[in-house]
């Protein structure tokens, strides 16, 4: 694979609820060549909100709209997401439209914690009600410590969700801040509210790696194919890729991305959060450059 790299397609700033950052970035097709990009905001106190830019995607890539309200807004206080809250996918069922996504809240001991929380929509996605004010997928025995970034599609009548689990804290001499560890493990519902995770390994941290992060899955004929973000040494997210046969047993081939660090700019200092898609001929790729999103929401186009 090489991608093109075309530039920053949306840039923070222009609403209360994105002050800074345009991270996260996923699809939703609205008609023809016009699509909902979500993606998550952060205002001046530094707390994520999940809103949406529309963009047209037919020839030239054009930015239309940017929501000026948040679509999701955070969670009461007290509660799993009153820190932030991060869309991550939406799965259309039945009429709905099930919007899974990352509740974030600040903690003593660590830094903070975060957890998948869920909201649906009955009116096409014009808004969004919490399903519940506790988590979906919480704290379980195989998940003691972090859930986070579904990505969740149905297939014959089962939810397959890929996510994020932490697998500990370290306490690092001479920081403040204690270290997180977690990769990407493996859940299914049937009915997209009640998961049975199993404690099922999909991506592992390698010798040098302490997190492997935002899982998002596809399907390419009999090949399942899922793009992430890891790091390590460096201690700056890349762009990841692995292939499956059956979206359970991967193999990383992190070597064959074809994008990396720009010499300078926005994108100097991170590759981070891909999300892969095609429309029609044309396969894009949203992601993330330096502070996580906090530079704005790029794309690029691949090549071959």
């Amino acid at each position: 694979m090489r991608w093109l790299k075309k530039g920053l397609l949306i840039q923070p700033g222009t609403f209360e609820w994105m002050v800074t950052y345009a991270q996260n970035p996923f699809v939703e097709n609205v008609e023809n060549s016009l699509y909902k990009v979500h993606f998550a905001g952060r205002d001046r106190a530094n707390r994520a909100r999940g809103g949406y830019a529309s963009v047209d995607f037919k020839d030239s890539v054009k930015l239309l709209y940017i929501t000026p309200e948040p679509t999701i807004d955070l969670g009461d206080l007290g509660c799993f997401d009153d820190c932030g809250v991060m869309p991550s996918c939406i799965v259309d069922s039945d009429s709905k439209k099930y919007m899974y996504y990352t509740g974030w809240k600040q903690e003593v001991v660590t830094p903070f914690s975060f957890f998948i929380g869920l909201a649906i929509s009955e009116d096409g996605g014009k808004t969004y009600e919490r399903y519940s004010k506790a988590p979906v997928l919480g704290r379980t025995e195989h998940d003691p410590y972090l859930t986070a970034s579904p990505w969740v599609t149905k297939e014959n009548g089962i939810w397959r969700m890929w996510y994020v689990s932490g697998t500990g804290w370290e306490v690092v001499q001479n920081d403040p801040k204690s270290k997180h560890y977690y990769h990407i493990r493996y859940a299914e519902s049937l009915d997209g509210l009640n998961w049975n995770p199993q404690g099922l390994d999909c991506i592992d941290l390698r010798q040098d790696e302490y997190a492997i992060a935002r899982p998002v899955v596809y399907q390419e004929g009999c090949t399942y194919k899922m793009w992430y973000s890891h790091r390590g040494g460096w201690n700056t997210y890349r762009a990841g890729y692995a292939e499956s046969k059956d979206g359970l047993s991967w193999k990383r081939m992190d070597d064959t991305v074809g994008i990396d660090v720009s010499p300078q700019g926005w994108d100097s200092e991170m590759i981070c959060y891909p999300f892969v898609f095609k429309h029609e001929a044309r396969n894009y790729m949203l992601y993330n450059g330096n502070g996580y999103g906090k530079s704005g929401c790029g794309y690029a186009v691949l090549v071959e």
